[in-house]
């Protein structure tokens, strides 16, 4: 049989067990509370949100710098790319400018032999017997052909001719050289040409020099 005094005690140490282990549960809560309401467990949320903040701040402050950064990139690459098609177009003009001009120098040292061949043919209608002598004839003629040739070359090269009798005087295309009375033409219009001028693609290589009429002055009454 069982000692009833021996259940009495089992009884009781479990009682008193129960009981520290109660006590022990009520420590920890305590604790816990008096945890959780000190500052340093106030500070916690509060720190974790100020950092939550800065790295926020930080982000946009960032992006906010890559974004003047790709601007700035793209203003530069902007103004190389316009930068570049200046430089074309000027590339295109210089091109087009050499092929359009760049036989103006070897036109004007062609010129004056040009000059000479049209005095020889000038020359020429000043001789009576030249109708008799023949071998003089073929010389002229070849000379005539020569600058018919010289001609027609330089109106391949775009080469034009200025020759302004009987037209009005343009100071853009014509040198005066004198002025003279003329009735039969209007004032200031070209009564003579000197020396014929030449243009290169619209471009004047050589002026005209030309003689240019006037008004015909009214003639004074000598009579008394």
């Amino acid at each position: 049989m069982s000692n009833p005094k021996n259940e009495n005690e089992s009884a009781i140490n479990a009682e008193e067990e129960l009981i520290i282990d109660a006590e022990v549960d009520v420590e920890a809560s305590e604790e816990a509370a008096s945890e959780a309401e000190s500052p340093e467990a106030a500070e916690a949320p509060e720190e974790a949100v100020e950092l939550a903040d800065m790295s926020k701040a930080e982000l946009f402050k960032d992006a906010e710098n890559a974004r003047e950064e790709a601007a700035k990139f793209r203003d530069a690459a902007l103004r190389a790319e316009a930068e570049m098609q200046n430089v074309r177009r000027r590339a295109s003009k210089d091109v087009e400018h050499a092929h359009k001009f760049g036989a103006e120098k070897l036109i004007q040292n062609l010129l004056p032999v040009i000059d000479s061949l049209e005095k020889a043919l000038e020359s020429s209608e000043l001789v009576k017997d030249l109708d008799q002598d023949h071998s003089a004839k073929a010389v002229l003629d070849g000379v005539g052909l020569c600058h018919k040739m010289f001609l027609d070359t330089l109106g391949k090269e775009n080469v034009a001719v200025v020759d302004p009798h009987g037209e009005p005087f343009d100071p853009n295309l014509h040198q005066a050289m004198s002025m003279v009375e003329n009735p039969d033409m209007e004032p200031n219009s070209v009564v003579a040409v000197i020396q014929k001028g030449y243009q290169l693609n619209g471009r004047l290589v050589r002026p005209a020099m030309v003689m240019v009429s006037k008004g015909v002055s009214p003639s004074i009454d000598e009579t008394v």
